[in-house]
């Protein structure tokens, strides 16, 4: 499992939920609005944001924040933000990518090489470490979702190039522009899944020992926890030992 989705588990388990809660919420209607606001309104005709409402649904978020999301994006009022990438190495040279949606690409990057500084990393160029990641789709539906022989049947009947199973669920994985044709086939054979998006995957995995993963999960908290800032990526790896006492 790469780094990034240890550290959300780990994250969630540890406290903070209803500052987390209300951080995340904001970070989904920010996607939702800029989604309704590069398309049409309605998510039957505009995938980006039918993608997001539903992400925004499986976090439990409330029907009306999201349609107030949507309703923002037709307004006088909302905000015009910019897409942005920034990639940089963290502690040990692992790589990082960081996704955000700012209204103030100036305050964002600075704060943003911020982080990375005080983390004993640094933020590169674009396409610094893209390279080794690859764009894809992440279709994730939960255990009860179906058997192992149940999920890979329908994901290849879908058209998905990889499936992977643990304990948390069924992670669904296909080409970055196949992701609405996959998903809606994969609806209709299990049903709604938990989540819907595009992600960085990385090529490879980085193992690190517990000091690292310490500085690494810093730095990852610290990113995320910055309000423009939408994805964080990372390919380091922890093993079972050292998760166990980093969830301890």
């Amino acid at each position: 499992m790469a780094g990034h989705s240890q550290f959300k588990n780990i994250m969630h388990r540890k406290g903070k939920q209803d500052s987390v809660r209300s951080k995340m919420f904001s970070k989904l209607a920010r996607e939702i609005t800029v989604a309704a606001k590069m398309g049409a309104p309605d998510p039957d005709m505009n995938p980006r944001l039918r993608l997001a409402i539903q992400n925004a649904k499986s976090q439990s978020m409330p029907k009306d924040n999201i349609e107030r999301a949507v309703k923002k994006a037709s307004g006088g009022d909302a905000e015009n933000y910019d897409e942005v990438r920034y990639e940089g190495y963290g502690p040990g040279g692992v790589a990082v990518i960081v996704e955000a949606l700012t209204d103030n690409r100036n305050r964002t990057a600075s704060s943003v090489r911020s982080i990375f500084s005080k983390a004993g990393g640094a933020m590169g160029e674009t396409g610094s470490v893209a390279f080794s990641f690859d764009r894809v789709g992440e279709i994730v539906y939960k255990p009860e979702a179906g058997d192992a022989d149940a999920i890979m049947e329908a994901a290849i009947e879908a058209g998905a190039e990889d499936v992977v199973f643990d304990e948390d669920g069924h992670t669904i994985y296909c080409g970055f522009e196949d992701i609405n044709e996959v998903s809606s086939a994969l609806e209709t054979a299990l049903g709604e899944a938990e989540s819907v998006k595009a992600i960085w995957k990385p090529q490879n995995t980085i193992p690190v020992d517990e000091d690292r993963a310490t500085s690494l999960m810093r730095l990852i908290d610290n990113l995320e926890d910055d309000d423009d800032v939408q994805n964080v990526y990372s390919n380091f790896e922890v093993d079972d030992e050292v998760m166990a006492k980093l969830s301890a």
